[in-house]
């Protein structure tokens, strides 16, 4: 009685088994990866020796290495070195859209100061010096939208006769920022005279 239970026992747990052993084995399982070379388990060794035991100290480390790249990107932003700019401002496409942008005059650059003076005016309880205001304030708004257009123009056409190959996704865009900015104050800062060629 005991041994035919015994049996019975066993036969379902040799089934679960050899089912087990049909089911296809996880990639990722650590199990299933071949064993690493000596020299990368020594390397792997050395970074786990290497790293701080404290994590103040780490973290420390870290802030400091933050600060000295930001301070190489604030450096290139007013010196124009390539090697440390933000990404979207590298290459020589980007460089000729900042010299083709910095060598006009925009009107857009002119907006934040001829806003103050519109709202300044606007805000003065005449009647006409309010009517003048909303006049200069549609005013201004044609005359960037029209230069802004023609600016966009150009620089389509010059970056597809200077940069064939050249991606050149986003530059007109990035141009069309650049002429919000007042001159004096845009990053990298301007590297050509106004009215040089780019």
């Amino acid at each position: 009685m005991f041994r035919s239970r015994s049996k019975e026992e066993k036969a379902p747990t040799g089934k679960v088994t050899a089912d087990l052993s049909k089911q296809p084995r996880d990639p990722e399982a650590p199990k299933g990866r071949p064993t690493p070379k000596r020299s990368e388990a020594q390397t792997q060794r050395r970074r786990a020796q290497s790293a701080p035991l404290d994590r103040k100290a780490a973290m420390r480390r870290q802030r400091e290495a933050r600060r000295a790249d930001l301070a190489k990107q604030r450096e290139a932003l007013a010196g124009g070195d390539e090697r440390y700019l933000p990404v979207r401002d590298k290459g020589p496409v980007r460089r000729f859209v900042r010299d083709f942008v910095d060598s006009r005059f925009c009107v857009a650059e002119f907006f934040l100061p001829l806003a103050v003076v519109i709202l300044v005016l606007s805000m003065v309880r005449v009647p006409q010096l309010q009517n003048i205001a909303m006049l200069l304030w549609l005013g201004v708004i044609v005359m960037i939208v029209i230069d802004s257009i023609g600016l966009w123009i150009r620089l389509k056409k010059q970056l597809n006769e200077r940069f064939p190959n050249e991606p050149k996704r986003g530059a007109v865009a990035y141009g069309l920022m650049r002429t919000l900015q007042m001159r004096r104050l845009r990053l990298p800062k301007p590297q050509v005279k106004r009215g040089e060629r780019p």
